[in-house]
């Protein structure tokens, strides 16, 4: 299989995930705070980060990338019980 079908197989997964959980926020059926909006955005945000890193095509790396950091680290603190805190 061609490395830009593969990529856009695994790039076309991850911003549908993403997408699903933006919607899911949107019509109140999801937090966007919740573990399991911020663990659809990590995995929708890592496979549209890897299928960009697989056709070399490096702003969407780092913002795919930036993405995925965020909700892991947000998911971190969760998990961790410093959710709320400010530090």
């Amino acid at each position: 299989m061609h490395v830009s079908l593969v990529a856009d197989i695994i790039g076309s997964a991850g911003v549908a995930i993403l997408l699903l959980a933006f919607l899911l926020s949107l019509i109140g059926r999801m937090s966007a705070s919740s573990k399991s909006y911020l663990t659809l955005n990590a995995i929708g945000a890592g496979l549209a980060c890897f299928s960009s890193w697989l056709i070399g095509f490096m702003p969407f790396v780092v913002l795919e990338g930036t993405w995925a950091a965020v909700a892991v680290l947000s998911l971190a603190r969760q998990f961790s019980g410093r959710a709320g805190s400010s530090t």
